[in-house]
């Protein structure tokens, strides 16, 4: 552990312990509420909007939420090859990934089946990274892989028999969890150095602008300016893209990676209920344990690996 860590960490259990409860605790279940929802919230909005063209309007706003703060903070400007590396980024997740998630629930595919599909992205992420940058696959990430998938065949093969799965949605569910797997793995790859607020900002641009090229050229960019649709777009904007994704990056930069990733195989199920609440979505009980034997993947692969013991004369923090 570093000495910026370190006292990181010292101050956060110091704030906790003078108040006796740390409330960054509860971070974690707001965030998985706020994230889970934005499956359910697409699902409405798209009975009212084109789904690139709903997209696009989310960015729009999106982005002048975040011009204020740009104006007022005015973070360090990204230099020289990162803005190659924001754009690739915001490609392919912006894009490649929220795009995917748009047309697959467009296309049939439930909110509940997208985020169990989508949460395998840990499971490829852990299998796919030692290859990029180097070292070993563990057994238990293979093991995780393989019921994940099993989890979600039962899934698909449950939800068939009433209708809520099509081919063009796995498709573009498929697509989706490429492409925020691929994200990932390049901003693991390249490391990310610059300043949030600039990085979140030059990416929610570019998928502003592919997405709004991509459904003026495809889409007759049809809006129904009702109630349920700005209700949607609303959430989407302030509850997902804007404090969801802040509480994400407050809970990276506070060391709880893992925990982090573990939280994910709770979006499946956490959404299947959400869904459920509020629209009626239901859930074939077959389908229930595919989710299970999924979360059971995801969780298997989030899980940290244990650290060897400190050698003879050397210390805990030197392992870190």
């Amino acid at each position: 552990m570093t000495g910026t860590s370190a006292a990181q960490g010292g101050a956060a259990q110091g704030g906790a312990g003078r108040g006796g409860f740390d409330p960054f605790l509860l971070a974690p279940v707001i965030f998985l509420v706020l994230w889970s929802s934005g499956f359910i919230c697409i699902k409405i909005g798209l009975a009212y909007a084109d789904p690139l063209t709903f997209l696009a309007l989310r960015y729009a706003l999106v982005l002048a939420c975040l011009a204020p703060a740009i104006a007022l903070w005015r973070p360090r400007r990204p230099r020289g090859r990162e803005w190659r590396d924001l754009v690739v980024v915001g490609l392919l997740i912006q894009f490649g990934y929220f795009a995917g998630c748009y047309l697959s629930e467009e296309f049939g595919l439930s909110a509940s089946g997208l985020a169990l599909i989508t949460s395998l992205q840990p499971i490829l992420v852990a299998l796919l990274a030692p290859v990029i940058v180097g070292g070993a696959v563990g057994g238990r990430h293979w093991l995780g892989l393989a019921l994940g998938l099993v989890g979600t065949v039962v899934v698909i093969v449950s939800r068939a028999g009433v209708g809520q799965v099509t081919a063009a949605g796995l498709l573009w569910a498929g697509l989706a969890l490429a492409g925020m797997t691929a994200g990932t793995l390049y901003e693991k790859r390249t490391g990310p150095a610059h300043h949030p607020l600039s990085a979140i900002t030059v990416q929610y641009a570019v998928g502003f602008v592919v997405t709004l090229g991509f459904a003026a050229a495809l889409e007759p960019m049809r809006v129904l300016w009702t109630a349920p649709l700005l209700g949607a777009l609303s959430y989407l904007v302030l509850a997902n893209s804007l404090v969801a994704v802040s509480l994400l990056l407050a809970m990276i930069r506070r060391g709880a990676v893992a925990r982090v990733s573990a939280l994910f195989f709770l979006v499946p199920p956490a959404a299947a209920v959400i869904a459920w609440l509020l629209t009626g979505e239901g859930i074939p009980p077959f389908a229930w344990l595919g989710m299970a034997l999924a979360a059971a993947g995801v969780a298997l692969v989030a899980r940290p690996a244990r650290r060897p013991a400190p050698a003879c004369g050397g210390t805990a923090g030197e392992s870190s």
